[in-house]
């Protein structure tokens, strides 16, 4: 048994392949990181795009009243006002924040 823990504590050949292993796998790490922050990035910008596109719809609507021998309802209106957050590139990732907005 002692010749066979000696056989293991003394063995180096795997010790190039694990030194390979952990390179390759730091890069590896670090390119996930920066995919993964620009993944981020664009999808915050796309999210952007669909909060624009709803808020660019035209809410006004309105309709007439109607009169009968039975009853009538009068009619409705709905005029959409301007909004802060309805125009594009409302939202930034590169901008810090001010102290006023906290």
């Amino acid at each position: 048994m002692t010749t066979l823990i000696n056989k293991l504590y003394n063995d180096e050949a795997g010790f190039i392949v694990s030194a390979e292993l952990v390179l390759v796998s730091t890069i590896c790490v670090l390119g996930m990181i920066v995919g993964l922050s620009e993944v981020a990035f664009n999808v915050n910008q796309e999210l952007e795009d669909v909060g624009s596109a709803i808020g660019s719809v035209n809410q006004s609507f309105h309709y007439n009243g109607t009169q009968g021998s039975k009853g009538g309802i009068a009619g409705s209106c709905y005029d959409d006002k301007w909004d802060q957050g309805d125009d594009d590139c409302d939202v930034s990732c590169d901008v810090a924040p001010t102290p006023e907005s906290h």
